[in-house]
């Protein structure tokens, strides 16, 4: 769902819209701000793989999973 905001922007800014949208505002800054999030979301998500790489309490658990998954339970029976 779209809504409609209303938004203050310089004058060289506005010129700049204008060149790169091509005659949609609306989708050039939908695009820019997708794009924003997912660059922020990655990031994010890195962050927080790091952070698992570095605690030792979270690899323990891992290698337990690990022995459970490796157990030879079949899961199609």
């Amino acid at each position: 769902m779209k809504q409609k905001i209303a938004v203050t922007l310089d004058e060289d800014l506005i010129s700049f819209l204008d060149k790169m949208a091509k005659g949609n505002r609306s989708d050039y800054i939908n695009n820019l701000l997708t794009q924003q999030r997912k660059l922020i979301l990655e990031s994010e998500i890195i962050a927080a793989l790091q952070e698992d790489l570095e605690d030792p309490n979270y690899q323990q658990e891992i290698k337990e999973w690990d022995i459970v998954v490796g157990d030879g339970i079949d899961a199609e029976r």
